[in-house]
């Protein structure tokens, strides 16, 4: 499995941004999704989660009514849209999968490489 984020750069506050993950995935079905962001010298912290079938998602408080996570299984990505953003923002957001190996029914986490996100005062 394999996690590809792009769609990360540089906005002014109040802007908007979509980031992106592109899952390929082999032998691999993916339970849930989510995105996580960690600041400079911060803990990663997790911004928001979505299910397999995108039916539900969660958000952190921080977030809520700003950023919207969604999937397109049938392109194997989850996409983050965020709107409204704020200079505390500014992070390198991780994509992440948990799901089970098929042959050898192990659960797995799967992160991406991170992209960042500048949002300037």
């Amino acid at each position: 499995v394999q996690l590809v984020e792009s769609g990360g750069g540089l906005v002014q506050a109040g802007g908007s941004l979509r980031l992106s993950c592109a899952a390929s995935v082999i032998a691999f079905s993916i339970n849930r999704m989510g995105w996580y962001r960690q600041a400079p010298g911060k803990q990663r912290e997790l911004v928001a989660t979505i299910t397999a079938g995108g039916g539900s998602a969660n958000y952190a408080d921080s977030v809520k009514g700003r950023f919207t996570i969604s999937r397109d299984n049938a392109k194997n990505t989850m996409y983050l849209q965020m709107n409204s953003l704020k200079p505390e923002d500014t992070a390198v957001y991780y994509c992440n999968a948990g799901g089970v190996n098929v042959l050898t029914d192990k659960y797995l986490e799967v992160w991406g490489q991170g992209t960042l996100v500048t949002v300037s005062s």
